[in-house]
């Protein structure tokens, strides 16, 4: 039926005027006020969708102001808040008479048996497991620990399965049988292994232990302590991270630590120059080597201008603890931290991006908050960021050090104190690497293409790595200002790098279906 609404109708903004009698009316709105219109009052008020688009409305984003200026960010990046929550319980007394019984937990105790299979001990190594180590013992009954199965043994056990590390002679038998065994999916024992782990001595103190005995212990290099009751049975465990928290949530109630917090790195002449580092081309699998061969249990990735882009910690094995895993082991150490990172994210329900550098001027207090903060054992020192391109390798100084450098890794500077720009440079191309004849391609096998550093979450807030600091440097300060004499860390270091006798091998063809092992 004909509509006999005077209202003209308007234009289409193609003017297709022949067209528009074929369209359907649209429905007339209820509207209270609708008959009080004038014909020809809505069309000079109405505007084509054309003359909209061509003065769109203000967006709102454009009055707002940001939450947070440039230099507030940069602030709150230079001087994190402290987040400490001090206990009244230790108000008022010397930090070096607290007993030990007071900051061990005996429910982070984790147990295995020498007759454990690698595949159970892994688990209850990887899940809820707050101490980061399982201590083993000879049966299911006794509380008695005879060795200890952490993560840097995981790694070691790891490069023997894929074929990559080579052992002294006396141990070549047992090395090959290890490795037989996990490509036939036949179930080893941390017994079997015991040779394959890091030969590090069980220190053990009694509960009614104070600190000052601890702080001592940690800063000569001791990682952790087995924490015993009278009658020798382990009832708790007691890392350098976990004093570290302590002082940080305390410090408040300890004069002498807290007034360090403020002093900047560089003044306080702690941690060293002389640092290992890997290239962010060289494959994974040299990352592994590198740590395992010098006793590290973390490693920084570099670009080519030694910025630093990642980290890589023996704690991170356990994303390799999977057939499907074992292309990772070719792939590019920026690689494994995209995937890292990418997980993290997912686990977290956040983006998440390294922080685990710090710089000259960083105080005392900033270290300590992000090594907190990330669980960590060292921090990175960095200076300004050098020119660096994010293209694949391109050449390196060739070796100059007597100290010789692991494949793929970097050495920086020498001597002890806070890190400075200056001294002497050693770099190791990566595998395959480049010559003074210019740039190289990967090598073949090397697997996936290396992530451009300037892709990185967070990578322009880096620098150029000049030092590390580290948990045993921080708890090695807090000993000696306090009057105590903990001995020579480098003493301890060099132990865990001889009780290594890992070596690279020519490729990881031998060892490609062999983490069969470890199919969940």
């Amino acid at each position: 039926m004909e509509s006999t609404d005077p209202t003209p109708k308007p234009k289409l903004a193609n003017n297709a005027s022949s067209s528009s009698s074929s369209l359907p009316s649209p429905p007339e709105r209820s509207n209270s006020q609708s008959s009080t219109h004038k014909p020809g009052h809505i069309a000079s008020h109405r505007q084509s969708f054309a003359e909209n688009q061509r003065h769109p409305p203000p967006s709102p984003r454009a009055q707002r102001h940001p939450s947070f200026t440039q230099q507030a960010i940069q602030d709150l990046l230079n001087h994190p808040p402290t987040n400490r929550h001090p206990n009244p319980r230790y108000a008022g007394r010397d930090w070096r008479d607290i007993a030990l019984s007071e900051l061990s937990i005996q429910d982070e105790v984790r147990w295995a048996d020498l007759d454990t299979s690698i595949e159970e001990a892994t688990m209850t190594l990887l899940k809820n497991n707050a101490s980061k180590v399982v201590l083993v013992r000879q049966t299911a009954t006794s509380k008695h620990a005879v060795s200890t199965f952490d993560c840097s043994d995981l790694n070691a056990y790891l490069l023997v399965v894929v074929g990559l590390a080579k052992p002294d002679e006396e141990y070549v038998e047992l090395y090959d049988d290890i490795a037989k065994k996990a490509q036939a999916q036949t179930p080893i024992t941390l017994r079997e292994i015991q040779p394959i782990c890091r030969k590090e001595d069980l220190v053990v103190l009694s509960a009614e232990s104070t600190l000052d005995k601890a702080i001592e212990t940690f800063g000569g290099g001791v990682h952790r302590l087995l924490i015993t009751n009278q009658d020798s049975e382990v009832v708790g465990i007691l890392s350098q991270l976990r004093l570290l928290e302590f002082f940080w949530h305390e410090a408040v109630n300890f004069p002498m630590i807290d007034r360090l917090y403020g002093v900047p790195l560089r003044e306080l002449q702690i941690g060293t120059q002389q640092i290992i580092a890997i290239n962010a081309d060289a494959p994974l699998a040299d990352a592994l080597l590198l740590m395992n061969n010098e006793g590290l249990t973390s490693v920084a990735v570099v670009d080519n201008g030694l910025n630093v882009v990642g980290n890589i910690s023996t704690a991170d094995v356990r994303h390799l603890t999977s057939a499907a895993s074992l292309p990772l082991l070719k792939s590019s150490c920026m690689h494994f931290i995209s995937v890292i990172l990418s997980e993290r994210g997912v686990e977290h329900g956040r983006d998440s991006f390294p922080v685990f550098y710090v710089n000259p001027y960083s105080t005392l207090g900033h270290t300590v908050a992000k090594l907190v903060a990330t669980n960590s054992h060292r921090m990175w020192v960095v200076e300004s960021a050098s020119p660096s391109p994010s293209a694949p390798a391109t050449p390196l100084l060739q070796p100059t050090h007597p100290i010789p450098t692991p494949i793929g890794a970097s050495a920086v500077g020498s001597g002890t104190g806070a890190a400075s720009p200056g001294g002497p440079t050693v770099l190791v191309p990566p595998t395959g690497g480049a010559s003074s004849s210019g740039p190289q391609s990967p090598s073949p096998g090397q697997g996936f293409n290396s992530v451009p550093a300037a892709a990185m979450p967070g990578a322009h807030l880096s620098g150029r790595l000049t030092g590390v600091v580290s948990l045993t440097d921080i708890l090695n300060l807090f000993a000696k200002s306090s009057g105590l004499h903990p001995s020579d860390p480098s003493e301890q270091r060099a132990r865990r790098r001889r009780s290594s006798s890992a070596s690279v091998r020519p490729s990881l063809e031998s060892g490609r279906a062999s983490l069969e092992s470890f199919r969940r």
